[in-house]
């Protein structure tokens, strides 16, 4: 793991840099992204920020910035991925990013095997914004409330409300919100607001949920079918914040939720309630994650997705 000195150093200076975000934007990556472009242009550093698709997620209209991405500079002096567990989460722009000359990796997942040229990768943090804010401070920047906000969606939202926040994690909620983010605008927002229609698909989701005791050794799994149907009219976010339902079932260790996007490709969202690492599990899957919350992709029908689920608990 390099430290976020050296981090700083690569970017201190760069007139151009282009900031990529994941596959599948969440609140983390695209907080990240936002965050530490907006300490970069006051800096004075031209700064583009993408990701790869689909749309924007839900709940995230407060963050300054959102509205502002665009393709990669493709002469960036420095090239910076926040949030993503490997190269491949950058799906459409992997190629992109691998083409600049300086490429630094910020990410707190254990699996990430680091792609960068510099590579700052801390499991033992609660969030990726938690190494974005270490950055910002190796820069000597200013935090403001905008660049608070950022930081504080990826916090409140990796931390699952702080649930399973560390207590460096409580720590910089504090700083965030003497900063001036808005913390309880933000956990509104991206907890706490759903569409109607949102209540008719938990409903047909949950309902569909499997319990397997024998499975992982006799500790218990708990499964859950997502179908693009079963969304309608909503966005292929809606389904995300479903396993953390599901994985309240209290006879089983592993929770998994299985989600179809519109073009017909599924992911899995994997969560164990105490030490069943689940990171290794979505590894056999091409995946990864953390010890108690990883998923992967996959293809074929909704059968067959659950079916080598099973097949290898």
């Amino acid at each position: 793991m390099t430290d976020a000195a050296a981090v700083a150093a690569a970017l201190d200076g760069a007139r151009r840099v282009a900031v990529y975000c994941h596959v599948r934007p969440d609140a983390d990556t695209l907080g990240s992204g936002l965050g530490l472009a907006r300490v970069l242009r006051a800096r004075g550093a031209e700064v583009s920020v993408s990701h790869p698709g689909p749309d924007l997620p839900s709940g995230i209209g407060r963050l300054p910035g959102v509205d502002g991405f665009s393709a990669p500079f493709a002469d960036a002096e420095v090239a910076v991925a926040v949030d993503c567990a490997s190269a491949e989460r950058l799906a459409g722009l992997e190629e992109s990013f691998h083409a600049h000359p300086v490429r630094v990796v910020i990410d707190h997942h254990a699996t990430n095997p680091g792609f960068g040229t510099i590579d700052l990768i801390d499991p033992g943090a609660n969030c990726t914004t938690e190494l974005v804010l270490a950055v910002i401070d190796a820069l000597g920047a200013e935090l403001d409330a905008g660049t608070a906000d950022c930081l504080y969606a990826g916090l409140v939202t990796d931390t699952g409300s702080f649930r399973w926040s560390s207590p460096a994690g409580h720590t910089m909620a504090g700083r965030l919100l003497a900063a001036g983010a808005q913390g309880r605008e933000l956990s509104r927002d991206l907890l706490d607001s759903h569409p109607r229609a949102w209540f008719s698909m938990v409903a047909a989701v949950l309902g569909s949920a499997t319990a397997v005791p024998e499975a992982f050794g006799g500790r218990g799994a708990v499964y859950a079918v997502c179908r693009a149907a079963d969304r309608g009219p909503l966005g292929w976010d809606a389904a995300e914040s479903l396993i953390d339902l599901l994985r309240t079932a209290e006879d089983c260790e592993v929770a998994a939720l299985f989600k179809e996007a519109d073009n017909g490709d599924w992911s899995a969202s994997l969560r164990a309630r105490t030490d069943l690492d689940v990171a290794a599990f979505a590894r056999a899957f091409g995946g990864g994650g953390h010890k108690l919350a990883a998923g992967y992709s996959a293809r074929g029908t909704g059968e067959d997705v659950v079916s080598a689920f099973l097949a290898r608990t």
